[in-house]
């Protein structure tokens, strides 16, 4: 499928002209139509021309999930400025060193998220170019709000200088402008800046919408933050290419999250496999509720195949997808397709999308066969155009072949579709045996009694490295780790088999819902 413009600033437009009335993003206490998010978007960009935006300035977002953050990231786009996007999970020192390392000049935040006041956190840090800070909840003359005001009021004269500017500012952008700089997160060293471009992220999340079903008749709760690719390619963006609604979630708590797909009826949810578990197991479920949801998308972390068949029979989801990507490739690379069965949705992230090649390489680069393991390597139009100011960093990544070396293990199967192993860095040896965390999770999902499971592999002065596994119970009423051992002796190779079992209350998750093995290292 190809996407209907050549870039966001012309999508908005496309898309008032196309759905015009229809609602484009709805919250509990706001909504915007495809026709008012273009008349704001043009308000806020006339805003940050006021402010100093101009082509090619680079403009972070430090603010949860809600319609505020679509409208200043399409505003930057449509002035044919760079959107930075910050994690909100940031403390200040953080924050500022992203805002530092891209150069951004402006920066929309909020000023109470969960009780914390990002510009607050800023207060005495080093934030760079940083010029200008626009608050979303400030009534202010620096809040959101009157950036919008502001705008409009300018846009109302059309002999001032913003409409000529605006004007100027649009008709200067162009399919391969960098659409944004996504940071990598620095678990290995210091972040990266990951530079996509419009065409680039169009031609993939139309695609993505295309595998996934996704159309204009779909209401989409968008539980990703907006700062990931996931919350924001794969969300947002992908709405405003085929006209969905967009139903933003700032703050994820499960009964919140049934009353919402009931009451909005819902049609398209993403999750971490860890939130599809918490509906299913939840002591008030009520499916008949959730009779509107029917398309999923899954991922970040080992899935029992138990668990795609229960989101199909219990749930009633028609169409169940998992997907394979990471920002140096726009964050899409293989999916699976709407028919698969459960065991190839659960053990597999699908097969390349089109136009996009995947292969499985050995440690001196040479391609391996269908069934053996080795690292992902990706080639195609995704590709970053670079990391930010780090040409060798670009060099170490993507080969003279044009392969972008993902740093991930994985097999491909005679049909193409991916299976992924582990990370690199995850992997450990025990004595002289490559041990691959992913794939000893998914063994220890058999157990009836683990409902979650990761593992990390910890110094053995005998063996080199022995594997420590850190288990979520599926209730109170566990085995003892040693029962757990045992079993494990007659369920995997005896390499494979933990030295330890560990029972945890909950996994350390980032915000994707992928495992932070860093934190579960550190607990060690």
């Amino acid at each position: 499928m190809s996407a209907p413009a050549a870039h966001t600033a012309e999508l908005i437009e496309f898309a008032a002209a196309a759905w015009g009335d229809r609602r484009f993003v709805c919250e509990d206490h706001a909504s915007l139509t495809f026709t008012e998010l273009l008349d704001h978007v043009r308000w806020a960009a006339a805003g940050l021309i006021e402010r100093g935006a101009k082509a090619n300035t680079r403009v972070a977002i430090w603010a949860p999930n809600r319609w505020e953050w679509i409208v200043g990231a399409l505003a930057t786009h449509y002035v044919g400025g760079t959107l930075v996007t910050l994690n909100t999970r940031y403390r200040g020192s953080e924050a500022a060193q992203i805002l530092r390392l891209s150069g951004a000049r402006l920066l929309i935040t909020a000023s109470n998220f969960l009780g914390t006041d990002y510009p607050a956190l800023l207060a005495g840090e080093d934030c760079g170019d940083l010029a200008t800070t626009i608050v979303l909840d400030d009534p202010g003359p620096d809040g959101f709000a009157a950036l919008l005001q502001n705008g409009r009021a300018a846009l109302s004269d059309p002999q001032g200088r913003v409409p000529k500017a605006l004007s100027t500012a649009r008709a200067s952008v162009s399919a391969d402008d960098l659409s944004d700089i996504l940071f990598t997160s620095g678990t290995t060293g210091t972040p990266k800046g990951v530079m996509t471009t419009h065409r680039q992220n169009l031609k993939a999340f139309a695609t993505f919408a295309d595998l996934l079903g996704l159309n204009d008749s779909d209401r989409y709760l968008i539980i990703n933050p907006f700062f990931h690719s996931f919350g924001y390619k794969a969300g947002w963006l992908a709405c405003l290419l085929v006209g969905a609604e967009a139903h933003p979630v700032a703050v994820l708590e499960v009964n919140a999250l049934l009353q919402t797909i009931e009451a909005r009826k819902i049609t398209c949810m993403p999750g971490p496999p860890t939130l599809f578990h918490s509906i299913l197991t939840h002591p008030d479920l009520d499916t008949s509720r959730l009779t509107s949801l029917t398309k999923a998308t899954t991922g970040a972390a080992v899935i029992p195949r138990q668990l795609i068949e229960d989101m199909r029979s219990i749930l009633g989801i028609d169409t169940v997808i998992t997907a394979y990507g990471l920002s140096e490739t726009c964050g899409l690379v293989t999916m699976c397709r709407r028919g698969d069965d459960s065991a190839t949705i659960a053990s597999t992230s699908g097969r390349a999308i089109p136009d996009v090649e995947v292969a499985i390489v050995n440690p001196s680069g040479e391609h391996l066969v269908a069934g053996d393991t080795g690292e992902i390597v990706v080639r195609g139009y995704n590709l970053m155009k670079g990391y930010l100011n780090d040409p060798l960093a670009t060099e170490q990544t993507i080969d003279r072949e044009g392969w972008l070396h993902t740093g991930d293990i994985g097999v491909l199967d005679a049909e193409g579709n991916l299976a992924i192993t582990d990370r690199l860095k995850d992997m450990y040896i025990s004595g002289g045996f490559n041990c691959y965390p992913a794939e000893i999770e998914q063994l220890l999902l058999r157990h009836p009694a683990v409902s979650q499971a990761a593992i990390v592999g910890q110094a053995d002065e005998r063996l080199g490295e022995v594997g420590i596994a850190f288990i979520v119970p599926v209730n109170a009423n566990h085995p003892a780790p040693e029962d757990i051992v045992s079993w494990c002796k007659n369920e995997m190779a005896n390499y494979k088999v933990p030295r330890e079992i560990r029972w945890v209350d909950t996994l350390p998750l980032n915000a994707s819902g992928k495992v932070l093995k860093t934190t579960l290292r550190e607990m060690l």
